[in-house]
């Protein structure tokens, strides 16, 4: 639409091609709620007001909001691919996303960045670009690609790429590692996203110094202030595993409003599709005590301002027409959804449009693991016994860890697991390279009774992470992510008890949202009576290998003191 078409139609002097009359708009621009007729020419808003259109649709007294935006996540935690994760978002009011594509870059490298770019066209949301800056996310991990300063360059001239995603090795960017300092120096003046749990003081002056602008890892409300006070943008967070909302929002005020967002980082279809996304988190966030309208400004103007997105993120002329339209403020039930004008959707249903435009986006397998054997989950005794080994505690609804020693008596020369003290052995096996590179450990926190649970899913290099009570059913557990091209299976007596093919990067499903969620139901079922004690087992599990969060971590390459940052021995001297 031209220029002088826009102006006449907010002028009066053309009907608007849609009008949404008889709405309460929530303006986060002033921090009100006010009356008005939203006046849409082709994707833009272009008046506020009384207006006349060739569509008009009554709102009947519902509020009108700008489109959600969630600020940081990762589209693959969700398990769905891009388009079936863009209905079930839209469906909840979000019109935008940023998407750090870190786990599939950590997979296929750029590669992997290109697909989600490509999968994201014809959408029914904005996806939006962070590059991946860690990748590999540490050297004590096995991943399938590599990206430097050079391979991420050539990315940034996409339009949909924003700037650099979640610097997560803060210990090399304090000490100016050259590396990162190459990242950080090719993004130019574009957003670049922090990473830094528990970095304080000089440290934390140092990584802010760095051009860095956000942080996602607070748990803590002393950790946000002084990063608040730093200058960071504080990006409150609420997924399936990390939840930090309630710590968090005491430190949301008038005066602090403008530097908080909402991200969901990683939330499983499951959660997004019971809960909602971030239409939950305004929920929460309002029933805790927060203003109605500044809950909304979290989800919408403050991140639109941060990525430079100044065309989304509020009901004004001349910003995009992305709309959620909620029945009532304080439950946040969305009862339509508009971007770029069009209605995307309705009653908590998405309209997919523009399926047909979309290509299938072809992706080759992702797993390429050595031969396995069941012997190479054998842990040798050491020549004393019994012995002292350092145990990854795992943590309802965290991604962090706590370490013990346990004194384990040998059997037959090996170390085994002992289940009547929530005693599993834990594996990471490589599965880019098929260098047959495989760390054992033990893990307490399951309440594995028999059998085995696998992953392909292993934060954030993504090999095979298996944990089990006998060696019998991990390799054969290991041996079926293989076969189904990754995913996640339960084991128990050597019979694949249920499993959820995730073809896609061994990280994401080719099914749609609905028999994504049955098939999660079935394997929930069956691992209950093998895994009792956590709520989302296969979510805790694929965090075990992730070597930059926590106390202890293993991998492919052993275990992972987090801590001291270095690889440690099984047995404990």
């Amino acid at each position: 639409m031209d220029l002088k078409k826009r102006i006449d139609i907010a002028a009066g002097r053309e009907p608007a091609d849609l009008v949404l009359r008889n709405g309460k708009i929530v303006n986060v621009l002033s921090c009100e709620v006010h009356e008005g007729d939203v006046a849409i020419a082709g994707d833009t808003i272009v008046g506020i007001g009384t207006y006349a259109g060739r569509e008009v649709v009554d709102l009947g007294g519902q509020y009108v909001c700008p489109g959600f935006i969630d600020a940081h996540v990762h589209i693959e935690s969700s398990m769905l691919s891009v388009p079936e994760f863009a209905k079930v978002v839209a469906a909840h009011g979000t019109t935008a996303v940023v998407t750090d594509p870190h786990e599939i870059a950590n997979v296929m490298g750029a590669e992997g960045i290109r697909f989600m770019l490509g999968s994201s066209k014809y959408c029914p949301i904005d996806v939006y670009v962070m590059v991946s800056s860690c990748v590999p996310a540490s050297h004590f991990e096995s991943a399938g690609a590599e990206l430097h300063a050079v391979d991420i360059a050539p990315l940034l001239s996409d339009r949909w790429v924003l700037g650099l995603a979640e610097m997560m090795n803060f210990p090399g960017v304090v000490a100016a590692d050259p590396e990162c300092l190459d990242k950080l120096t090719v993004v130019g003046p574009r957003p670049i996203d922090g990473h830094c749990p528990g970095l304080s003081g000089r440290a934390l002056c140092a990584y802010v110094a760095s051009g860095i602008g956000s942080d996602h890892e607070c748990t803590s409300l002393e950790e946000a202030r002084e990063k608040l006070r730093m200058g960071l943008h504080i990006m409150i967070r609420e997924g399936s595993q990390a939840r930090n909302l309630d710590a968090l929002l005491p430190l949301v005020t008038p005066a602090t409003l403008d530097r908080f967002m909402f991200v969901t980082d990683d939330k499983d279809v499951d959660d997004l599709r019971e809960q909602g996304q971030i239409d939950h988190m305004i929920r929460r966030a309002i029933a805790s005590g927060l203003d109605p309208v500044h809950a909304i400004k979290l989800a919408t103007i403050n991140a639109a301002r941060y990525f430079g997105l100044h065309h989304l993120g509020a009901v004004a002329p001349g910003r995009t027409a992305s709309l959620a339209i909620l029945e009532d403020l304080e439950n946040c039930r969305v009862t339509r959804a508009y971007r770029g004008g069009e209605l995307v959707a309705e009653d908590g249903v998405a309209i997919d449009r523009h399926a047909d435009k979309r290509k299938p986006s072809i992706l080759r397998s992702s797993i390429n693991v050595q031969w396995l054997e069941a012997e190479q989950f054998r842990i040798p005794a050491p020549s004393t016994a019994p012995c002292g080994v350092h145990v990854i505690e795992v943590m309802e609804d965290r991604i962090d860890t706590e370490r013990t020693v346990e004194r384990i008596t040998p059997r037959d020369r090996v170390l085994a697991a002992d289940p009547a003290r929530d005693l599993a052995k834990l594996a990471v096996i490589e599965r880019h390279q098929a260098s047959g590179n495989t760390g054992l450990g033990f893990v307490r926190g399951f309440g594995l009774t028999r059998g085995a649970i696998a992953s392909s899913v292993g934060h954030d290099s993504h090999n095979l992470v298996i944990a089990g009570t006998n060696d019998a059913d991990m390799f054969t557990a290991a041996v079926h992510l293989v076969k189904i091209r990754g995913g996640f299976c339960a084991v128990r007596d050597g019979a694949v008890l249920a499993d959820v093919p995730l073809p896609i990067g061994g990280l994401m499903s080719d099914v749609d949202a609905e028999t994504l969620s049955r098939q999660l139901r079935r394997l929930h079922e069956a691992t209950t009576p093998v895994a009792p004690k956590l709520r989302r087992p296969f979510m805790a599990l694929a965090f075990l290998s992730l070597s930059v969060i926590g106390k202890l971590k293993l991998t492919d390459q052993g275990l992972i003191d987090v801590d001291r940052f270095e690889r440690i021995e099984l047995v404990a001297s």
